[in-house]
């Protein structure tokens, strides 16, 4: 048997580069009693270490498809560029009821990877939204719903086209439809003036509050799709001021608690202080002064649009002035 001597050349190895590998240099040492041990010491080269695998690029996600999603106000409009929220749902409710969450983003345009099966698609623009049920294969997709949405922005003025304070101005917007108990669904509540409003083309029942109490306007207004609808409603109210004078145009006294009264005795609103500001529906009104346990009363009117100070004179009798300073 041929052994092989320090620099002979190894069948069937070669070097990088095609050049043949030369015998070991590193000494071999076989256990002692064996047939090798008369062998002469053989000397192997080191082994050089290879470069780490760069892992920066996106590894392919091996069984998965990709759906890109768009969403559009209607058939003819362009593509939704940002606003939207994506949602991607399992088709099978878990143990609470609810579908499970996959995936979700935001923006315009957006793709997912998904493993091969059904899902349910929701696209949200404000309360606009659509829902789509999609198959994924081991392919490249795309898929586009159709939101049949536009917008709503509502304003409120007084008679005349006195401008309200937005301050004082909210709107609530409720589903048209009423249920057996003839209440309405509320679909956004504390809406401000002049706030665009995305919502699915149809019917709304809209509340407009001016102030607090009781200036109140319902109206419904139709959406149409692709649209912007702008409705203004008008307040038929007015802002009132209440002081216990002694005299008229005299200081107002403190410690006074307020009641208002519809003319026929409902409570409307019930204050403390030395003023009692409130807005008011127009119509005609009742307003009782209490102060150190004597009661002053006397009847107002309020006028829409028109914004005043109601005196209530403490005198030794129960004021029945009606005038309106």
């Amino acid at each position: 048997m041929a052994v092989a001597q320090e620099g002979d050349v190894l069948p069937g190895f070669a070097a990088p580069g095609g050049a043949p590998l030369s015998a070991p240099s590193v000494p071999l040492r076989p256990e002692p009693g064996s047939p090798a041990s008369s062998l002469p010491e053989l000397k192997l080269p080191g082994i050089s270490n290879y470069a780490a695998p760069n892992t920066q690029a996106p590894l392919a996600r091996l069984g998965e498809g990709t759906v890109t999603l768009s969403a559009r106000l209607t058939d003819e409009t362009a593509d939704i560029n940002r606003g939207l929220v994506w949602r991607v749902f399992g088709p099978e409710a878990g143990p609470d009821g609810r579908l499970p969450l996959i995936a979700s983003a935001q923006g315009g345009t957006s793709s997912f990877d998904l493993a091969p099966g059904s899902y349910l698609v929701h696209a949200a623009f404000g309360r606009a939204g659509a829902t789509k049920r999609i198959t994924i294969g081991k392919d490249t997709r795309s898929e586009s719903l159709v939101l049949d949405a536009g917008g709503l922005k509502l304003d409120a003025e007084l008679s005349g086209g006195v401008r309200i304070p937005p301050a004082k101005l909210r709107f609530s917007i409720y589903d048209v439809h009423q249920d057996a108990n003839g209440e309405r669904s509320l679909i956004i509540p504390d809406v401000k003036p002049n706030t665009v409003v995305r919502l699915n083309s149809g019917t709304y029942h809209v509340v407009s509050t001016y102030g607090s109490v009781n200036a109140v306007i319902r109206s419904d207004i139709r959406v149409e799709a692709g649209k912007l609808t702008e409705a203004t409603v008008e307040h038929k109210a007015a802002e009132l001021t209440m002081k216990l004078v002694r005299e008229p145009g005299g200081e107002a006294i403190a410690d006074t608690s307020w009641a208002v009264l519809t003319d026929s005795g409902d409570l409307v609103r019930e204050n403390v202080g030395a003023f009692a500001s409130m807005v008011l529906a127009e119509g005609e009104y009742a307003v009782v002064a209490k102060n150190r346990d004597r009661i002053y009363q006397r009847d107002f009117t309020v006028v829409a649009g028109h914004n005043q100070d109601v005196e209530v004179i403490a005198t030794e009798t129960e004021g029945d002035d009606t005038d309106v300073n």
